[in-house]
């Protein structure tokens, strides 16, 4: 018996796979809370102009700055001493967690 399959649903298998590897929202707010609350918020709405709000950015830039921090690549000492700490997964998992937060818009006039 033949048992190809479709490129198609071979492609329709694969897009499921990173849903197996969910983000956890409560792991994400338990380590903003440790590690990023002073400057963001644990909201991600940062009260001070002086630290950008993370609410409602998007995960994928969220993921890549930690991660560009962490190696190097995009340079803040402060930041880099404290992706320095994240784990891969703690980093998705806090990205997963500003994503999730609502945003806040201030106006200046």
């Amino acid at each position: 018996m033949n048992m190809k399959l479709p490129l198609s649903a071979l492609l329709l298998a694969l897009a499921w796979v990173p849903l197996a590897h969910a983000t956890d929202l409560a792991a994400g707010a338990a380590k903003a809370k440790e590690v990023c609350v002073a400057c963001h918020g644990i909201d991600g709405n940062s009260p001070s102009p002086e630290f950008p709000r993370l609410a409602g950015q998007h995960r994928d830039y969220l993921e890549k700055a930690l991660r560009d921090y962490k190696s190097g690549a995009r340079k803040n000492a402060i930041m880099a001493g404290f992706a320095a700490a994240l784990t891969p997964r703690d980093i998705e998992n806090v990205a997963a967690h500003y994503h999730s937060q609502p945003s806040v818009l201030a106006t200046r006039y």
